[in-house]
């Protein structure tokens, strides 16, 4: 526990420099900046060599010459995993009104869920010296981890909640799987299949079927799961309702990873003439509001994107104002909708 705690306090390690990296990798710092700044004149083998060290030993390359360097910069990084998901949509408009307020602009970058993707983007923010980075989860490659730990300025990672080591601010995300479970099981359902798509990405939603699956274990019963290949989309739902109805003819219950894939579910099921609760119920996450303007209104779990990107930016405002720098944790909670659906 020691060693974790002494790894998460980003503050006790010396911001590392190319002299670092050519010190690991066991060649001269020219060498270093020419991997840098001409990477196709240097040899593949030492080229790879550097790269590795650049990864072990956290190395950020300030992006800034001169004076420039040193001058505090009135952007803050943002990382989330998609733009196409009105989810964080909502989240980057909380932190947009925020940090504006505050004369701080945003820079936006999109990981596609992908971990090696948001290390790029982190290395290239804050070469470019953001005064802080907001960046979505608590997940991120070895890489990433090594070159926050070395970063002095404000991190926050939002969605979820956990150990961390700076800002973090999120909902309990298997505690909101328990709390659509129970619900589930209070209506009357015992065979109850859960749906997601991606889980090995998408792993907020893993952590709620986690919870989901506790819940029903806890009853002696069976938590089937239907891991889809493709992303929420509506018809990924549609999808999914007809393999649930195939494959687990005796499931009465869908809990859904998410309100899109659920509200594909139901409008499929008003298509098919196939009756919402009656012959299925349907759940899902999120709170979007197609879901609480379809007919049957579907009951889903209310995540406060909006409240969790204001939350973060005034923590982080508070931070680069002075604030003390111990880790921090804010759990904004979650609501259950009870619809019609279920």
């Amino acid at each position: 526990m020691g060693g974790d705690k002494q790894r998460r306090n980003r503050k006790s390690v010396m911001q590392p420099t190319l002299a670092d990296v050519a010190r690991e990798a066991g060649v001269s710092a020219i060498t270093v900046s020419r991997v840098l700044n001409s990477p196709q004149a240097v040899r593949p083998a030492t080229r790879a060599t550097v790269e590795a060290a650049i990864d072990k030993v956290g190395y950020v390359r300030n992006m800034l010459a001169g004076s420039l360097a040193s001058a505090n910069s009135r952007f803050i990084a943002v990382i989330v995993p998609s733009l196409a998901n009105i989810v964080f949509v909502e989240v980057i408009a909380g932190l947009q009104a925020e940090f504006e307020r505050h004369g701080y602009q945003i820079l936006l970058g999109n990981t596609d869920y992908d971990l090696d993707r948001e290390c790029e983007l982190v290395r290239t923010f804050l070469g470019w010296s953001s005064s802080a980075l907001v960046v979505t989860g608590l997940r991120h490659s070895e890489a990433c981890q090594r070159v926050l730990e070395h970063w002095e300025h404000p991190v926050a990672e939002i969605m979820e909640l956990g150990e961390t080591r700076d800002l973090n601010i999120g909902l309990d995300h298997a505690e909101a799987g328990r709390c659509m479970a129970k619900h589930l099981l209070g209506r009357g359902h015992r065979q109850i299949v859960y749906v997601a798509a991606q889980l090995e990405r998408d792993y907020r939603a893993g952590l709620r079927f986690a919870g989901h699956r506790e819940v029903l274990e806890e009853q002696g019963l069976s938590a089937p799961l239907l891991d889809l290949e493709h992303l929420g989309q509506f018809e990924t739902g549609a999808q999914a309702l007809e393999e649930v109805l195939t494959h687990h003819p005796e499931a009465t219950a869908i809990h859904f990873a998410n309100d899109d894939l659920a509200t594909g579910a139901i409008l499929h099921a008003q298509r098919q003439g196939i009756r919402v609760p009656e012959e299925i119920a349907i759940a899902g996450f999120n709170g979007l509001p197609i879901g609480q303007r379809i007919t049957p209104r579907l009951t889903t779990i209310l995540s406060p994107r909006e409240t969790i990107g204001r939350e973060a930016a005034r923590r982080v405002i508070a931070r680069l104002q002075g604030a003390d720098r111990t880790p921090e944790q804010h759990d904004v909670g979650f609501e259950l909708l009870a619809g019609e659906s279920t």
